[in-house]
């Protein structure tokens, strides 16, 4: 079956095409399913997302921070000034 854009180049194929008029590709060289599927990069079906993460980031996790006790006194002194006028 004849794709209506070459999966090897992208140009677009005229419909019943024997081949790409771009870069010549056909059902043997090119249309196949796994050439369709090459363009997207998708990893492949034995990834190893632990492995990856490992490799790139080390093996050390980064340790999430809380909120810095600074951000907890303004809340605090925000609140404190809301409850003053409110209670005015």
């Amino acid at each position: 079956m004849t794709p209506e854009i070459c999966p090897n180049c992208g140009a677009e194929v005229p419909r019943n095409a024997k081949a790409c008029p771009a870069c010549g590709s056909d059902e043997t060289t090119g249309w196949s399913a796994a050439a369709e599927t090459d363009r997207l990069d998708l990893p492949q079906e034995d990834f190893d997302y632990e492995e990856f993460v490992q490799r790139e980031f080390g093996p050390n996790r980064p340790v999430p921070r809380g909120i810095h006790w600074f951000y907890w006194c303004v809340a605090l002194v925000m609140l404190l000034v809301i409850l003053i006028f409110w209670l005015r």
